[in-house]
């Protein structure tokens, strides 16, 4: 009798919701893994709550939004699902990013260089018309190779 490919093949494709993080707004997953490659869908500043880090809006309904404190967010966001399956912010080897200004580019970039160097992931940065909360300034997507432990 025959094997089938999933026994043969374990694991070569699987996706995660992560608790404690932010549930998508869609019926897709933080992260699938494909392979030895690892793909975080688009991450933002949200928080498991719902709330936004790097947003505050006063008594008036004036929003104050901060694209370094967003950043930071995003990227430990983007820490927090790639620990969830065992990989780290170095096995990142491809980062895009979305601004929805890109006069916020240089606070962005500052607090970028403060997790990555030279040596991190290739990285491309756009602007956006918006992204799903007027309060979100920046979005993340990361492709990570974290190859499959042989015997798991």
């Amino acid at each position: 009798m025959s094997r089938s490919r999933k026994d043969k093949f374990p694991q070569l494709s699987s996706s995660k919701i992560v608790e404690g993080k932010a549930r998508p707004r869609g019926k897709y997953p933080h992260i699938k893994r494909a392979g030895d490659f690892l793909f975080v869908s688009g991450t933002s500043a949200r928080r498991a709550d719902n709330t936004i880090a790097g947003a505050e809006v006063d008594a008036m309904g004036t929003a104050k939004l901060d694209i370094r404190e967003q950043t930071q967010a995003v990227i430990e966001n983007l820490s927090d699902i790639l620990q969830s399956v065992g990989a780290q912010l170095h096995d990142v080897v491809e980062i895009s990013t979305f601004l929805v200004n890109m006069k916020d580019f240089d606070g962005y970039n500052e607090v970028y260089g403060e997790f990555f160097g030279y040596d991190g992931p290739a990285r491309t940065t756009v602007a956006v018309h918006q992204l799903p909360h007027p309060n979100l300034l920046i979005e993340m997507r990361a492709i990570a190779y974290k190859p499959i432990k042989k015997g798991a």
